[in-house]
């Protein structure tokens, strides 16, 4: 309408109630619901919820060459809550800096507030792509986190790009609410191979390592190499997926009894959009 836009992105099904899964009753979720006001040329101010500018996963499984999530992107925000500003600084290269409720929470009446911020620029033509993406803050009395995060893509040709995300979070949690704070620190990287020989198929090669010594996420380090096949029909797109889990530490189910540092999975994923 004119300079302002309003957006309502609803989701259904235990994937869009796994990333809003602060709040009741999610299986049917709302995504994201947010206005927006041009102010100029150059500035544009949002208001509500919207998806993370944190990691080069997204939310949405059909904007996803591979179907199982990374470790950053599942141990990451999904959303954010408040008030942004995107400044243009002319040319590809943007400015964003924010205000928003602590990590994936829509209300948070009296909590504390995250301070975010992304620097994004490219080249011309749009062949090289970079964000810096940043959030931080207080989530309530008991977590502080920080948490930086890199994201490039390259367009090598029509057939081949490629992908980065490199993340590190650090912070600190009282356990057991006693006033004794423990710090932590865990990271990881990630790089995308995408391949598509023809209009209807192609491949992905998605290389993970994540460090974990302090074993916040559970695991002491993970490698998990996954290759992804897409076959496209129009907007239905198959997803055949072959994944591998290494491990530091024996952290899958072997069977009831037993555990293991590796584990194979196989999936076949369908996904469809409008």
């Amino acid at each position: 309408f004119g300079k302002v836009s309003a957006t309502v992105d609803l989701g259904f099904g235990k994937r869009a109630e796994e990333f809003a899964y602060n709040d009741a009753n999610t299986r049917l979720a709302i995504k994201q619901l947010y206005i927006t006001y041009a102010a100029s040329s150059a500035i544009k101010l949002t208001l509500g919820t919207w998806s993370t500018h944190i990691g080069y996963e997204l939310p949405d499984a059909y904007l996803n060459r591979n179907y199982s999530m990374s470790y950053m992107f599942t141990n990451g925000p999904f959303s954010h809550t408040g008030l942004k500003a995107d400044i243009s600084l002319g040319g590809k290269t943007a400015f964003m800096v924010g205000i928003s409720n602590p990590t994936d929470y829509r209300t948070a009446p009296g909590m504390p507030k995250s301070f975010i911020a992304q620097f994004s620029t490219g080249t011309n033509d749009d062949k090289l792509k970079a964000y810096f993406n940043f959030v931080g803050g207080k989530q309530n009395d008991y977590k502080k986190v920080v948490q930086g995060d890199i994201v490039a893509t390259y367009l090598v040709s029509a057939k081949f790009s490629l992908g980065l995300n490199g993340t590190w979070q650090s912070g600190s949690v009282d356990k057991d609410s006693t006033g004794h704070f423990a710090s932590y620190q865990w990271g990881g990287a990630a790089v995308y191979l995408n391949l598509d020989p023809l209009s209807w198929f192609g491949l992905t090669l998605r290389g993970e390592y994540i460090s974990d010594k302090d074993e916040y996420l559970g695991v002491k380090s993970v490698f998990a190499p996954t290759l992804s096949a897409n076959f496209k029909v129009d907007n239905l797109t198959l997803i055949p997926e072959f994944r591998f889990d290494q491990a530091g530490n024996a952290v899958f189910y072997k069977n009831n009894a037993e555990t293991t540092r590796s584990t194979g999975t196989f999936i076949f994923a369908a996904t469809y959009h409008f």
